[in-house]
C-alpha cells in the first residue's frame, strides 16, 4: 500500500492487487479499477474486501472485466463507470466516451481519455475511439490511469498528473522505450508501470533512468 495526501489534506490509499486491478481508499470512500477474480493468477476473492462505492472498467477484455468481481464489490448504490462495450456486457453502468468528464462527488472528478494501440498489426486489439483511460481526481489530486494504450498523441494533453498507472506488455500495450514516452508527455511526478506481464522489471527502470520520475514497482504483472 502507498499512501498519498491530497492538496486538502485527505490520505488517498493504493492497493495493488495484479495485473491492471487496483483498490484506491479515499476519505472512506472504496474505488475498485478493473477488478478481475480468476482471469489473472493468483485468485482474488473480492468478498473479503471492502463493497466499493466506485468501479471503473477501462474495457471489456477478460482481464480488466469480469463480471462476478463487480456483483462481489457491488452495493445497492455502487457506481460503475465503463465504456460503451463493457456496460453492454454488465447490463448497467455509466457509460463514458473519450472526451466526457463526470462528477462523481463534490470532491471527485473523472475523466474519460483515449486508450489505444497505434503498432501496424495491433490495432486490432484496442481499436482507437472503443476503450478508456481515466484521469481520476481526489480532491485536487490528479491520477492517470492509462487503461490498455500504447503512448498515444493524446497523451499531451494529460496535464498536471501527480500519478499515473502505464501499462508495459507488448503486443497489447507499451515496450519500456514506449512507456518512456509516455512518461515524458505525461511528466507525473510518481509513476507505476502496471499490467507489465512478463516484461522484465530492469528493462522498464533502465527505460526510465534520468527521467527525474519516482518509478516505483509493485505487484502488477
Amino acid at each position: 500500500m502507498d499512501t498519498f495526501k491530497t492538496p486538502g489534506g485527505k490520505e488517498v490509499t493504493f492497493h495493488p492487487i495484479k495485473h491492471a486491478s487496483m483498490a484506491i481508499t479515499y476519505d472512506g470512500r472504496e474505488i475498485q479499477v478493473d477488478p478481475v477474480i480468476n482471469a489473472v493468477e493468483p485468485m482474488t476473492d473480492y468478498t473479503q474486501w471492502p463493497k466499493a462505492d466506485i468501479i471503473l472498467i477501462t474495457h471489456d477484455h477478460y482481464d480488466h472485466l469480469d463480471m462476478e468481481a463487480v456483483e462481489q464489490l457491488s452495493k445497492s448504490d455502487t457506481v460503475v463507470v465503463t465504456n460503451e462495450s463493457s456496460s453492454a456486457l454488465l447490463g448497467k453502468g455509466e457509460v463514458m466516451f473519450n472526451g466526457d468528464c463526470l462528477r462523481l462527488a463534490d470532491d471527485i472528478m473523472l475523466y474519460a481519455v483515449p486508450a489505444y494501440n497505434t503498432t501496424e498489426g495491433h490495432l486490432q486489439f484496442h481499436p482507437k475511439g472503443r476503450d478508456n483511460g481515466f484521469i481520476l481526481e481526489l480532491d485536487g489530486l490528479r491520477i492517470y490511469i492509462a487503461g490498455d494504450t500504447e503512448d498515444i498523441e493524446e497523451m499531451e494533453e494529460v496535464k498536471d498528473i501527480d500519478i499515473a498507472f502505464l501499462p508495459c506488455n507488448q503486443p497489447f500495450t507499451m515496450l519500456p522505450e514506449q512507456m518512456r514516452r509516455a512518461a515524458d508527455m505525461v511528466k507525473p511526478k510518481v509513476l507505476y508501470p502496471y499490467h507489465f506481464g512478463d516484461t522484465p522489471v530492469d528493462a522498464m527502470l533502465k527505460a526510465m533512468e534520468g527521467s527525474g520520475v519516482d518509478v516505483r514497482i509493485r505487484d502488477f504483472q
